[in-house]
């Protein structure tokens, strides 16, 4: 619509004249927007991934929307964000709370870098141009391509995707499917590329990542026709009053997760930046409460701890209580 995408059901995104009610809202909060001690992240090198998962899924979570998949013998990378800071400088704005636990340079080869929409926590120029050293293609949803190849990513090694279009690695497929947010990386660019979730689908092993999503009945739709999903990886935290429908509240998320028709929650998209005016915790706080009430298995693993939901290593809850 006039140049622009839009969701499916009416949608409130930040405007303009919220920005300086959010602005207040960011000094107001309390210190506990941040972690009072280092998180503890697990340091990985590329021995790491040397040999192949057991069950054939291993899910190794990085920080914020980043997770290594390995699924039925392929790699995918979502949303990589290596640098410092989430935003249009390295001077100013959102700091990691903690550095990468692996070096871009140390990563295994992998078949795809996925990217969900184009704000700047998703979409980092300097880790996509790094990541041009290898091999993989970068499949991410319509108009997104536009930023790589000025970035100098050639165009063949481009995958752009509309919902519910999809992209092979051999036997695995990778599903470009909804999720109700916005894009624009400045003033006069919203809503002009396209935004995604992903669903990775093998001969033996599907998972969900739902990139930045609210709540919406799409979940459903996605479950049922693309599910059962062995994990959803479900981006967590930066809700607010200024954005009620782009972010899920840790309640929402755990009832997506479970209409996706997925096994194994794995909250991602918290506890690396301050995007909020939520304690850092909270998200994964509530999300444990909902579902345990619920019925709901949920795994929270430290930055860098790889899982394999066939066989859970025992989990250190008290890091992030």
């Amino acid at each position: 619509m006039n140049g622009r995408f839009r969701n499916p059901i009416a949608t409130a995104t930040i405007r303009r004249d919220d920005v300086l009610r959010t602005l207040r809202l960011q000094l107001d909060a309390g210190p506990d927007r941040f972690p009072s001690r280092p998180i503890p992240v697990v340091g990985l090198t590329g021995a790491a991934f040397a040999a192949p998962p057991a069950s054939g899924l291993r899910l190794t979570w990085l920080g914020h929307g980043t997770t290594l998949v390995e699924l039925d013998g392929r790699r995918f990378l979502t949303d990589p964000v290596w640098s410092e800071r989430i935003s249009p400088s390295s001077a100013v704005g959102p700091r990691r709370f903690f550095a990468p636990p692996i070096g871009l340079d140390d990563l295994p080869e992998l078949d795809a870098v996925l990217i969900s929409h184009d704000h700047y926590d998703h979409l980092d120029m300097a880790s996509i141009v790094r990541l041009t050293r290898g091999s993989a293609a970068f499949v991410l949803p319509l108009g997104v391509g536009a930023h790589l190849e000025r970035w100098g990513v050639a165009a063949d090694r481009i995958r752009e995707l509309d919902w519910d279009q999809s992209s092979r690695f051999g036997d695995v497929e990778v599903a470009a499917t909804p999720a109700r947010h916005f894009s624009g990386r400045g003033l006069t660019d919203r809503d002009a590329t396209l935004w995604c979730s992903f669903a990775i689908s093998g001969p033996r092993h599907r998972v969900f990542y739902s990139g930045d999503s609210g709540d919406f009945d799409e979940f459903l739709r996605i479950g049922s026709e693309r599910g059962p999903f062995d994990a959803s990886l479900m981006s967590a935290g930066s809700y607010g009053p200024t954005w009620p429908d782009v972010h899920m509240t840790p309640e929402e998320l755990v009832r997506a997760h479970l209409e996706l028709r997925a096994a194994l929650l794995i909250p991602v998209h918290w506890a690396t930046f301050n995007l909020a005016f939520h304690p850092w915790n909270e998200p994964v706080l509530r999300a444990a409460a909902e579902a345990a009430r619920l019925g709901a298995r949920m795994a929270v693993p430290r930055p860098g701890q790889a899982l394999e939901p066939a066989a859970l290593p025992e989990l250190d809850e008290g890091w992030w209580r």
